[in-house]
């Protein structure tokens, strides 16, 4: 098996520059120039004419910046960073990173064919998520990928059973569940006991002692992961130490190699309330240092959150007593994050004099519900949003939607899903052509 280390240190960031630029509550490269909007060096107008709305922007500049910032924090040990797949699983996306030496975090047996669809490194893959099926499992002992996240006792039963039938031997991270509170939203926190991921870590070492009688996995580490979108350091920093206690009591019986801490690092979203990658570094390299094993990584926030808009057009502006609407044609089937998780997104005009986070003259200012096309009240990108008087026509832009946005949108409504676009520099492409009307029955038979 080559030593990540070796992987890592044989990475090559020629023409790889970071380029300087002003950004607006780091939106990264996304900035105005004289009341525009641009992505790097295109105008996000520009891409709206050819392209239509909705679509999805992305910024090829600000996802290698945020590869790199990881890349570097972490450099005091050795490293792989596995993106994960689910935040974007764009074709584009996934070869851009594979390119910077990237390795991939997958859910599914899809994200595993996204994967090998652009020439991914099968000893680069981690497999996690509680219910693999047997058909999946099968694919992943066939790729021969990396590691797959073990999440409870009869999983690592069944990966042992596949794996006789295969005559192979399958490689195993235990999954371990701390039972710490990350202190963010409840429906993206993993690691407390009440949450379905994960073994129970008072329950580990009797699931390790169990691995005799299992002679088709082998075990090579612990895989942790706590949650998403945390903004503090110190939820990062008790797990870590929790777990890495673990491992140095099994490392007496076991040859444990690897230590992957999973994800979650904050972004911007609203108010500066992440913390910079290089402050969970601090506290973690020191501890994954003193073990001699070699740091797994999965991020996906924060390598495409801020790297991503959604760009949507005003349909209708309506006032219903004292409320104000404006209806756009993105709707909770292009975005959900605002629906499902009370989330914020910024959300500004294109062309605007005003720029965000400066006052709005009382004369021009609204207040008001963003609002899409889709036949719920629950459909909504932003509640009591203070903007601009907006006009039928105007382009909006939906900041920090490079992470789940297009990866959770659906066909609901039988609307069409948005088109995506890849910007480097002054070029950009479509990567993900819109959705047209036949597509969305092309598998049905009546």
């Amino acid at each position: 098996m080559p030593s990540l280390r070796t992987a890592r240190m044989g990475r090559n960031r020629k023409g790889l520059k970071t380029l300087p630029y002003i950004s607006i509550k780091n939106m990264d490269f996304f900035e105005y120039r004289q009341g525009e909007l641009f992505c790097e060096e295109t105008p996000v107008s520009r891409i709206a004419e050819e392209v239509g709305t909705p679509a999805y922007i992305y910024s090829t500049r600000t996802i290698t910046e945020h590869y790199h910032r990881i890349e570097e924090a972490f450099s005091g040990v050795p490293l792989l960073i596995c993106y994960s797949i689910k935040a974007n699983g764009n074709l584009a996306i996934l070869k851009l990173l594979k390119e910077l030496g990237s390795g991939f975090d997958v859910v599914s047996g899809g994200e595993i064919m996204r994967a090998l669809a652009v020439d991914a490194d099968p000893r680069r893959i981690v497999f996690a998520g509680v219910g693999k099926t047997d058909e999946e499992i099968e694919l992943g002992l066939a790729k021969d990928i990396f590691l797959f996240n073990v999440e409870s006792e009869q999983e690592l039963e069944n990966i042992n059973r596949i794996a006789a039938r295969k005559a192979v031997k399958a490689r195993v991270a235990l999954r371990i569940n701390p039972n710490i509170d990350p202190a963010t939203h409840k429906y993206i926190t993993t690691g407390k006991r009440e949450n379905k991921f994960g073994i129970d870590i008072k329950k580990a070492e009797d699931v390790i002692a169990r691995l005799p009688s299992l002679p088709n996995v082998e075990l090579l580490g612990f895989h942790c992961h706590i949650g998403s979108q945390i903004t503090t350091v110190a939820p990062y920093e008790t797990a870590v130490q929790k777990i890495i206690e673990l491992f140095s009591r099994c490392q007496q019986s076991y040859p444990l190699k690897y230590l992957n801490i999973g994800g979650g690092f904050g972004i911007f979203y609203k108010e500066e309330e992440a913390r910079p990658i290089a402050e969970f570094a601090e506290k973690i390299v020191p501890l994954v240092s003193a073990t001699h094993c070699e740091l797994l990584l999965e991020p996906g926030r924060f390598i495409v959150g801020n790297a991503g808009i959604l760009t949507t057009r005003v349909l209708y502006t309506k006032q219903s007593g004292e409320h104000t609407f404006v209806i756009c044609d993105a709707g909770m089937n292009d975005l959900i994050r605002p629906s499902l998780y009370q989330a914020y997104h910024r959300i500004w005009p294109v062309k605007s004099d005003i720029l965000p986070g400066h006052a709005i003259p009382a004369e021009r200012r609204v207040l008001a519900d963003v609002v899409g096309p889709v036949c719920e009240s629950g459909d909504f990108l932003a509640k009591e949003r203070e903007l601009p008087r907006l006009s039928r026509g105007d382009l909006l832009a939906v900041f920090s939607a490079g992470a789940y946005g297009f990866s959770m949108s659906s066909n609901y409504n039988s609307r069409p899903r948005a088109a995506e676009v890849l910007v480097d520099g002054a070029d950009w492409r479509v990567v993900r052509r819109r959705e047209s009307y036949e597509s969305l029955f092309a598998e049905e038979m009546e």
